[in-house]
């Protein structure tokens, strides 16, 4: 009698690629204690830089880049790239305000369309990726294009304000907590999901197999594809949040906005040591990255620098982030 090998099971007890190593402990080490110096510099550049309300400003400037970098985690921990967020963002808090100015649908249902539309751009990524084999960078950068596109056909190039819906803007400007906008707590919360995800749930934990070695992943029974779609999928419902915060944040749906954002949400992650390479990552990395980030753009702006100047900055601060990942991983060779 011939004996039929078992192939594994998706829910197997193997152990799991995603634990965090000193490397990793270390680069977040590193990144707060950077976060910490920004702080200590620009209090004593500006003694009005620790005041409550600037400090309260930071937090809600990270809300849209920081809920944008935690979905972003975990398409680059599978060794994948996003660059459609930005515009993706855009589209979706286009999409809130045609839901709920246009045709006048209830604030939840117009909420939960604009973040449907973020999951439908994730899911179509992640078939792109997964299935027709179209490497990240070209299919989210097709993507990235086609939201800005869309977003401006769908809005008729024009803003969408949402004067006459009730409740909307205090999404992101209203305060349960007195001092501290609702943006920031969304903020929180979804890291908080984003973190129980990573660590608890098969999800994570493939995404963490997928970056470190697809191949294998594979060959041990893990349906690759599907999970790949997923990942996408759940990363673009941080997209979708991201659009409704900026949409209630500004009390409108700017669609020429958007672009470059993916940039900042990108830098955030590594800056928090996420690798480029996949397979190595961390929520909580990736709220120091970006509070850096916003803590930095306020720091520039405080000191007057213009906003050119600004933006140079920034694309040092990506490029040094960049680099730094490839040192990590050249030393881990």
């Amino acid at each position: 009698m011939t004996s039929t090998k078992t192939p594994p099971r998706e829910d197997s007890s193997e152990k799991s690629p995603g634990r965090i190593d000193i490397r990793a402990q270390l680069q977040q080490v590193l990144a707060f204690a950077s976060l910490i110096i920004l702080f200590v510099f620009f209090s004593l550049v500006n003694e009005n830089f620790m005041a409550w309300s600037n400090v309260s400003g930071i937090l809600l400037s990270t809300a849209v880049i920081g809920v944008l970098a935690l979905g972003t985690t975990f398409v680059i921990i599978t060794a994948g790239i996003d660059l459609s967020t930005g515009t993706g963002m855009t589209l979706c808090a286009v999409m809130t305000g045609v839901l709920l100015t246009n045709m006048e649908l209830p604030l939840v249902v117009g909420v939960a369309g604009g973040i449907m539309t973020g999951a439908l751009m994730g899911l179509i990524n992640g078939f792109n990726v997964a299935v027709l084999q179209i490497p990240p960078f070209i299919a989210t950068l097709a993507m990235m294009m086609v939201a800005q596109g869309l977003a401006l056909v769908i809005s008729g190039t024009r803003p969408i304000y949402f004067t006459d819906v009730d409740g909307f803007i205090g999404i992101a400007l209203g305060e349960l907590i007195p001092g501290l906008p609702n943006a920031v707590l969304v903020l929180f919360a979804m890291a908080v999901i984003g973190g129980v995800v990573l660590a608890r749930t098969l999800l994570g934990r493939y995404a963490f197999a997928i970056g470190s070695n697809e191949e294998a992943t594979g060959i041990s029974g893990v349906k690759v594809r599907k999970w790949k779609i997923l990942t996408y999928t759940f990363a673009g419902v941080f997209t979708g949040v991201a659009g409704v915060i900026l949409a209630a944040r500004l009390n409108s749906a700017q669609p020429a906005l958007g672009l470059g954002y993916e940039l900042q949400a990108i830098a955030a992650v590594v800056i928090g040591g996420t690798s480029l390479s996949g397979g190595r990552g961390s929520i909580v990395g990736t709220m120091i990255g970006a509070l850096i980030m916003s803590v930095l753009t306020n720091g520039l702006r405080i000191m007057s620098i213009p906003q050119e100047w600004q933006t140079v900055v920034i694309g040092v601060v990506i490029l040094i982030a960049v680099y730094a990942d490839n040192l990590r991983r050249r030393k881990a060779a």
